[in-house]
């Protein structure tokens, strides 16, 4: 029973997970983050949490969808359901309270954010049966998932999005997805055979442009956005305190700082990609590589204290 119950959890990619962080990002980035606390944190993080809860189905839905590819891939094969150690009945079963289980909590929050939960759902089995099978559409369907977080994440407590930072998500999003096909056509060809068909369809040439230019509009994007953050009026005890500061000192000039560690960041991302060829799985590269890992927490520090501190 513990070895099943930990097989359920491998395959439920626990480290997946930190993308569901995406769900975050609206609130952080509104100024609002503390406002009526703890109201809108124990929002967002149960909608964190849900999305846990169907990201996980979907990936477990997509290892049984994917078992025949899965056998030949030098790593994937390792998989439980690949390896045949978690039978594929509990592994439905598992999918089906799952997807089950967030449809019915997410009715809690929204009609809108149920419909974002849907829409994720339906995206993902899409691209598990037929989606990433068509080249261009398999890396759009990829940030899209991204998309629908911060979507999600902004329903849940009713806040607007800057149009800058809605666009250097879009960016930074297909840049992980090219990323991610980059990495693994090197490693298919480095064994000499191609186990995914879309990777075919990518010349090394043409995946060289994708992410030349994915790249350049993440920092741009995310560039404007701090050089046109819009100002948000103050509410709560917590925040009362910003009334009083001369617009000289207002925190969205102050945002540009962290510019220089987002580019550093993307350009620390590339070299791991071209280098060490180590982009096919976004989430493991950022937890293990410590420079990376590193510009991330220093980022995230600067944007906590320039945005609620200063």
């Amino acid at each position: 029973m513990d070895n099943t119950l930990f097989l359920i959890l491998k395959s439920s990619r626990p480290r997946q997970w930190i993308k569901n962080l995406a769900i975050y990002a609206t609130l952080v980035f509104s100024g609002l983050f503390f406002l009526d606390f703890p109201s809108y944190i124990v929002r967002t993080t149960q909608a964190f949490l849900l999305f846990c809860v169907l990201t996980s189905s979907i990936y477990i839905l997509n290892d049984i969808i994917d078992l025949p590819q899965d056998k030949k891939h030098p790593f994937k094969k390792n998989r439980p359901i690949a390896s045949g150690a978690l039978p594929i009945p509990i592994a439905l079963f598992v999918v089906i309270v799952g997807l089950l289980s967030v449809v019915f909590f997410s009715l809690t929050f929204s009609s809108f954010f149920f419909f974002l939960a849907l829409a994720y759902a339906l995206l993902h089995i899409a691209y598990s049966i037929w989606l990433k099978h068509i080249a261009i559409l398999d890396v759009l369907s990829i940030a899209t998932g991204f998309v629908i977080r911060v979507y999600a994440g902004a329903v849940v407590v009713d806040l607007h999005m800057s149009v800058w930072f809605l666009l250097t998500v879009i960016s930074a999003s297909l840049f992980l997805a090219v990323g991610k096909r980059q990495s693994e056509r090197t490693l298919m060809e480095g064994r000499g055979e191609i186990t995914r068909k879309t990777l075919s369809h990518y010349s090394q040439r043409l995946l060289d442009i994708y992410t030349g230019m994915f790249a350049n509009a993440t920092w741009l994007t995310y560039a404007l956005y701090t050089f046109e953050r819009d100002e948000f009026v103050p509410e709560g005890r917590l925040l009362t305190l910003f009334i009083n500061l001369p617009k000289t000192f207002m925190t969205q000039k102050w945002l540009m700082i962290t510019v220089p560690v987002v580019i550093y960041g993307i350009m620390r991302y590339l070299q791991l990609v071209y280098e060490k060829n180590q982009g096919e799985s976004p989430d493991r590269v950022l937890l293990e590589d410590k420079p990376l890992l590193t510009a991330v927490g220093v980022w995230g520090v600067l944007v906590m204290v320039l945005i609620y501190g200063v």
